[in-house]
């Protein structure tokens, strides 16, 4: 069908300003997993991850240190199983009562008023997630 009707031209135009603004976003719109891990994580976990956050001392269980996940589990960064600590499908054995927030619900609440909150949340896990690959020892 060709686009000849104003409404339809009316709503391929809309439909391109769209997706232009969307690729003219400012950066800083989407964190990065660092800034995300440096936001929601550093304050228990430490900015290294080493389990030395200024909160740290105020747990009951100290945080654990991140930048060992992969050697806890010979070698192996389980990054579905990171994930799942990180949006709540997972509770997390030592923090008992859970302390650690359920941080997929935390994004998904940060981006109710942007569109598809859900998908954001899980943007979010997953930058986390690789970021947190990237500082394993």
């Amino acid at each position: 069908m060709p686009i000849s009707t104003p409404p339809a031209r009316i709503l391929v135009l809309l439909a391109l300003s769209s997706l232009l603004a969307l690729a003219c976003r400012d950066p800083q719109d989407s964190p990065t997993g660092k800034n995300l891990y440096l936001q929601h994580c550093a304050s228990c976990h430490g900015e290294s991850g080493d389990g030395s956050g200024p909160l740290a001392a105020s747990l009951v269980t100290p945080p654990s240190d991140l930048r060992k996940i992969a050697a806890r589990n010979g070698g192996r960064f389980d990054e579905s199983g990171v994930m799942a600590y990180i949006d709540g499908r997972k509770n997390v054995a030592a923090h008992g009562p859970r302390e650690m927030p359920v941080w997929g619900a935390v994004f998904q609440e940060e981006s109710r008023p942007a569109h598809y909150p859900a998908y954001t949340s899980l943007l979010h896990s997953r930058a986390l997630t690789d970021y947190l690959r990237t500082i394993q020892e």
